[in-house]
């Protein structure tokens, strides 16, 4: 990767490390499976990252920011709540069906934070009200229409997590 600044490196890294760890997890993933997918040796990542964790850490934020921005995108100037929804939830879809690592990253964040791990727990709950925070904002702050869009949503990842249509939830 000649010629490639450190903060573009980093995002490489970032990028395969939710490409492990969502396959794999925390634990299952290896820093030398990282660093083999970005085409690193594993001390030049640590030189990105301190440890392991920081390296799920910015995988886990960078995953929830993908999913708020595509919100944000898919609502930044639609009218009506109803509309919002539903540009909301296509850009879901099509995050999740472009990039399952997405959700997929996300669960294992929820797995690890079931497993009981404080920091990671921060990290998650921050990036999920981020997320929550951006829909509801598009909803015109309802928490009904919020929480509805939430459910809806909760179905679909379980679905796609399973390897079933969304469409089978209807």
């Amino acid at each position: 990767m000649g010629g490639v600044s450190a903060r573009e490196r980093r995002e490489s890294v970032i990028r395969a490390a939710i490409a492990e760890f969502a396959i794999a997890g925390y634990r299952g993933t290896t820093t030398a499976a990282i660093a083999e997918r970005v085409g690193v040796t594993q001390p030049y990542l640590f030189r990105l990252f301190p440890d392991k964790k920081a390296i799920f850490v910015a995988a886990l934020v960078r995953s929830a920011e993908d999913t708020r921005l595509a919100f944000e995108r898919a609502a930044d100037g639609v009218e009506g709540g109803e509309r919002a929804r539903q540009a909301m939830a296509d850009a879901y879809s099509q995050l999740i069906s472009t990039y399952p690592e997405t959700l997929l990253m996300q669960m294992q964040g929820y797995v690890t934070v079931a497993q009981g791990d404080d920091l990671i727990g921060e990290v998650v709950r921050a990036g999920w009200m981020s997320i929550w925070e951006a829909v509801h904002l598009s909803l015109g702050a309802d928490a009904e229409k919020t929480a509805s869009f939430f459910a809806c949503g909760m179905l679909g990842n379980t679905l796609t997590a399973i390897g079933l249509p969304v469409s089978a939830g209807r």
